[in-house]
């Protein structure tokens, strides 16, 4: 007789009680008897194709979801900042994840998230696409001056640039905005005026704010250096701890495994469909 091993995820109902997976249909067997309980009531990243993961390999699937949940069970940082950066990881213009977002704009609500923040999160999302501009604008000046190409010249009408006025006052100003507002400081003051608003909007501390940058930058789908270093220098002046940086970079791993939840899927459906043309074709004598 096979033995047989249950992960029980721990979540909470609409009355706050424990509910396990099992109640909720989300049992998983693996090959040895054993079950695991993953502590702080939460799934982490995963989705059902957990399911199947431990249906063919129970050993690395065991492995894998003690890490990928680790930062829902240590609580170095509240359940909800851990949704809000989860959520930021997903819905990042350089991710957009659908099944992500969905996944942790529903936890980070159960875990007391207002509307506000997570919108907040969501243009934060949005705004991250600057870094295009802060690659490719130093590059363009410099091979077009290499190229002898003319630049374009200020206006005499220029517009007032208001916005970007106020963050150099105010200490804000990025020296790498230096390049794209040369090119057009016109567009960059409208960019710099949508900016200012998430950002002063006081919805969130600054510390969380510093956090959620750190994830967005330092996320595998961005790996975007120079704004890593800049929101780890501004976090830790603003007093998060090392371990408080470290969980929003185990976050950032953790969410690797999206990979097997949009993988898994399609390997089951296509074996599935392989299995069934392979069956047609010995019943038939004939490839179809």
């Amino acid at each position: 007789m096979n033995s047989r091993s249950v992960v029980v995820f721990m979540e909470m109902n609409r009355n706050g009680d424990e509910l396990d997976a099992r109640e909720a249909g989300m049992s998983l067997t693996a090959g040895k008897e054993k079950v695991v309980t993953i502590a702080g009531r939460s799934r982490g990243p995963w989705d059902t194709s957990l399911e199947q993961l431990f249906e063919w390999d129970p050993g690395w699937a065991e492995t894998c979801v003690q890490m990928a949940t680790n930062p829902w069970t240590t609580g170095v940082l509240p359940r909800k900042t851990v949704e809000l950066i989860s959520l930021a990881l997903s819905v990042s213009c350089t991710n957009v994840n659908y099944e992500g977002t969905r996944l942790h704009i529903h936890a980070a609500l159960e875990a007391g998230a207002a509307r506000e923040e997570i919108l907040m999160v969501l243009k934060m999302a949005s705004l991250l696409s600057i870094h295009s501009c802060s690659l490719a604008v130093p590059i363009l000046l410099e091979e077009a001056r290499e190229a002898g190409v003319e630049l374009p010249q200020p206006s005499a009408q220029t517009e007032p640039t208001l916005a970007c006025d106020a963050m150099r006052s105010s200490g804000q100003w990025n020296r790498a905005w230096d390049p794209i507002f040369e090119l057009d400081p016109a567009w960059t003051d409208k960019f710099m005026a949508a900016n200012i608003s998430v950002y002063s909007s006081g919805l969130m501390s600054p510390k969380l704010v510093e956090l959620l940058g750190i994830a967005f930058d330092a996320s595998f789908s961005h790996m975007y250096a120079p704004g890593t270093r800049r929101h780890i220098r501004a976090a830790l002046r603003l007093g998060a701890t090392v371990e408080e940086i470290m969980e929003v970079l185990k976050l950032c791993v953790a969410h690797g495994v999206q990979a097997c939840k949009l993988g898994i899927p399609v390997l089951a459906e296509e074996l599935n469909e392989f299995e069934r043309r392979k069956k047609l074709k010995n019943s038939t004598g004939k490839q179809v």
